[in-house]
C-alpha cells in the first residue's frame, strides 16, 4: 500500500520527532538522530522556547528546534502519496461533573485500585532482565516497591537520592525506612550541590532542549547507578500524583475556585497583585485568566510565576521574533473539559502538559536511555490511568488528604507510618548551586554580554539585574523565587542553544553528529541508519 504509520503511545512515555526536508520525511527517537542526517541545520525555534518560559517543560508538537517537531501522546500519523495525516487515536476523558463513579464505601473502591494496580505492576515485570525500584521514601515509590515485591515473590533492589543541605527535601531517612521494611536492598546515590551544576550539562544533552528542573541530574545519576550495578528496568512511581491530585496546587485551587463565585475581580485580585506588584514586570505579555480551554487549572499561577520573568528578560528582538504567539495557543483542549470537575480538569491538563514534558521527558525517558536503562511505570498503565479518571473527585482529593484512594490501597500492603506519609516534591534548589561561589566558569560564560547578546533572546542588563536580586533578596521572596526560576531558563536555554546550535558561548564541548564512515553499520550499508522516506 505504499503506506507509513507511526504512533506514540498514550501518555507519551517514548518521544517520537520528525522533520520534512527537501522533499523527505525523517523520523528518530531522538533530536539526534535527525541532525545525524546531515539534512537539518539546527537552528533555535524562538516559539518553542518561549513555550518552555511558560510552561518550564518542553512542547507537545514543537521541540526548542526549529522545524523538528514531536509528534503529541496518543496520536499517529499516516503517510501516504506524499502526504502526511496526524490524527488522535486516544484521549484521557472524565465523565461530567456529578457523573462520576462512586462505590458503596471505600474499602471497595480501594480494592479495585489495588486489583488494577497489581496487574499493571505484572504487566511490568515480564523479561527476564535484572529490574530495580526507585523509592524516595513517599507514599507512590514505596507501594510500588511493595507491590512488585509481592508479585515476585522476593524483595526487589531499591535506589534512591541523597540531595545533601537540601533539608526536607532531602528524604533519605525516609527511603530507609521504607526498604528496610520490605527487606529490599537499598543502594542511596549522594548528590551534592556540586554534582547539580556539573552534570547539567550531561541533563541538557540528554533531553535535547532547555531544562529548568535541576533534580533531573539527580534522576540522571540515579539511572546511571541503576546500570552500573547491572540492572537494565527501574519501575517508579511517576504519575500517582496526576492521577490521583497529589500536588499541592490542587488544594490552593480550592480556595481559588471559591472565590470564582464572588465575581471576576474577587478571583482576579489575587493573581493580579501578586504578578504584577510582588514580582513586578508588568503585564503587555500576561495570558488570559482562563487560559486552557476556557478554564482556569490549578497548576496556571505555577506557570504565569514562570512566564513573569520574561517581561523583564527578554529582548525587544525576542518579542519581536515572536510576533504575537502565545504558548497558550499551542494547548488543545477538548470542548467537553467544561463539563468536568475542576479537579479533573486539571489533571487533565497535568497529563497533557507536565507529564511528556518533563516527568516522561528529561526526568524519564531522556535521563534513563541517555544511561542505557528502562523506565517503566505501573501508574502510568492505561487500565489505571482509566480507573483513575473514572472515580469520583473525593476518592483523590478529600479535605486536604491527597492521593486518598491510594493510602487506602498503602494500608493494606505498608505499615501505618510510611501509609500516611504526606507529599514531599522531589526538588532540587533552582539557583543557589549556580550563584555560589565555587559556580565553575561556565555560567558566567554563558551569561556573559556578549555570550547574551550573540544569541539574542536576554538583555544583557536584565540578566545582570537578575543575578543581583539573588543575593540580596531572601530566598522566600516571591520575586526572587520567580526571578530564580527565569534565570535557571536563562542557563538553560543559553546552555542548549551552545551545545547544538554552534557552540562559542562557553568552555564546554558541543553535541557533534557521529562520523557515520566510522561505524561498522556503515560499511556494510553504505548509508546513514536513519528512518526516511520521499514526500
Amino acid at each position: 500500500r505504499r503506506t507509513v504509520y507511526l504512533a506514540r503511545d498514550r501518555i507519551g512515555i517514548s518521544p517520537l520527532f520528525y522533520a520534512e526536508v527537501d522533499g523527505w520525511l525523517l523520523w528518530s527517537s531522538e533530536i539526534k538522530g535527525l541532525l545525524a542526517s546531515g539534512l537539518i541545520k539546527p537552528r533555535p525555534d524562538v516559539r518553542g522556547l518561549d513555550y518552555f518560559f511558560n510552561f518550564f517543560c518542553a512542547p507537545q508538537r514543537r521541540t526548542a528546534f526549529e522545524g523538528v517537531y514531536s509528534l503529541p501522546p496518543g496520536h499517529y500519523a499516516r503517510i501516504r502519496d506524499g502526504r502526511m495525516t496526524i490524527q488522535r487515536y486516544w484521549d484521557l476523558d472524565f465523565p461530567d461533573r456529578g457523573a462520576e463513579r462512586c462505590f458503596a464505601d471505600d474499602d471497595k473502591a480501594a480494592a479495585e485500585l489495588e486489583t488494577v494496580l497489581r496487574a499493571a505492576v505484572r504487566r511490568r515485570l515480564c523479561g527476564e532482565v535484572p529490574l530495580s525500584c526507585y523509592i524516595s521514601g513517599g507514599l507512590d515509590s514505596t507501594v510500588i516497591l511493595g507491590l512488585s515485591s509481592q508479585e515476585k515473590g522476593e524483595p526487589i533492589p531499591s535506589f534512591t537520592i541523597s540531595l545533601q543541605r537540601s533539608g526536607p527535601s532531602d528524604e533519605r531517612s525516609k527511603a530507609e525506612e521504607s526498604a528496610h521494611y520490605l527487606g529490599s536492598k537499598l543502594t542511596t546515590v549522594t548528590v551534592t550541590p556540586a554534582d547539580l551544576v556539573n552534570h547539567f550539562p550531561d541533563v541538557i544533552v540528554g533531553a535535547e532542549s532547555p531544562v529548568l528542573d535541576t533534580s533531573c541530574v539527580g534522576t540522571l545519576l540515579l539511572a546511571r547507578a541503576n546500570r552500573a550495578a547491572g540492572n537494565i528496568v527501574a519501575l517508579t512511581g511517576e504519575g500517582a500524583d496526576e492521577g490521583l491530585a497529589g500536588y499541592v496546587w490542587y488544594k490552593w485551587h480550592i480556595f481559588q475556585y471559591r472565590a470564582y463565585k464572588y465575581g471576576r475581580f474577587l478571583s482576579q485580585a489575587p493573581r493580579n497583585f501578586a504578578l504584577s506588584w510582588l514580582i513586578g514586570g508588568g503585564k503587555a505579555h500576561r495570558p488570559p485568566f482562563f487560559g486552557t480551554g476556557g478554564v482556569r487549572t490549578a497548576q496556571q499561577i505555577a506557570w504565569e510565576f514562570m512566564a513573569q520573568g520574561r517581561e523583564r528578560l527578554y529582548t525587544p528582538e525576542m518579542w519581536q521574533r515572536l510576533d504575537g504567539y502565545s504558548a497558550y495557543d499551542d494547548i488543545t483542549a477538548p470542548e467537553r473539559l467544561k463539563r468536568w470537575h475542576p479537579l479533573n480538569q486539571s489533571l487533565y491538563m497535568s497529563y497533557q502538559i507536565m507529564m511528556p514534558g518533563l516527568l516522561m521527558a528529561a526526568k524519564g525517558d531522556r535521563s534513563t536511555r541517555f544511561s542505557a536503562t528502562e523506565g517503566r511505570y505501573p501508574f502510568l498503565d492505561e487500565h489505571v490511568v482509566e480507573f483513575c479518571a473514572s472515580i469520583a473527585p473525593h476518592y483523590k482529593l478529600r479535605r486536604w488528604t491527597d492521593k486518598y484512594l491510594l493510602r487506602r490501597v498503602a494500608a493494606r500492603v505498608l505499615p501505618p507510618p510510611i501509609a500516611k506519609r504526606t507529599k514531599t516534591m522531589f526538588r532540587a534548589h533552582l539557583g543557589r548551586a549556580f550563584v555560589a561561589a565555587s559556580r565553575p566558569r561556565w555560567v558566567d560564560q554563558l551569561l556573559s554580554p556578549e555570550a547574551l547578546k550573540a544569541t539574542g533572546f536576554f538583555d544583557p542588563q536584565a540578566v545582570e539585574w537578575a543575578r543581583q536580586l539573588q543575593l540580596r533578596k531572601p530566598v522566600a521572596s516571591l520575586q526572587r523565587f520567580a526571578m530564580d526560576m527565569g534565570l535557571m531558563g536563562v542557563i538553560a536555554t543559553q546552555l542548549w542553544h551552545h551545545t547544538y546550535c554552534g557552540g562559542g558561548l562557553c568552555e564546554l564541548p558541543t553535541w557533534d553528529p557521529p562520523d557515520l564512515a566510522q561505524t561498522r553499520l556503515y560499511g556494510r550499508m553504505q548509508a546513514p541508519v536513519l528512518a526516511t522516506i520521499p514526500v
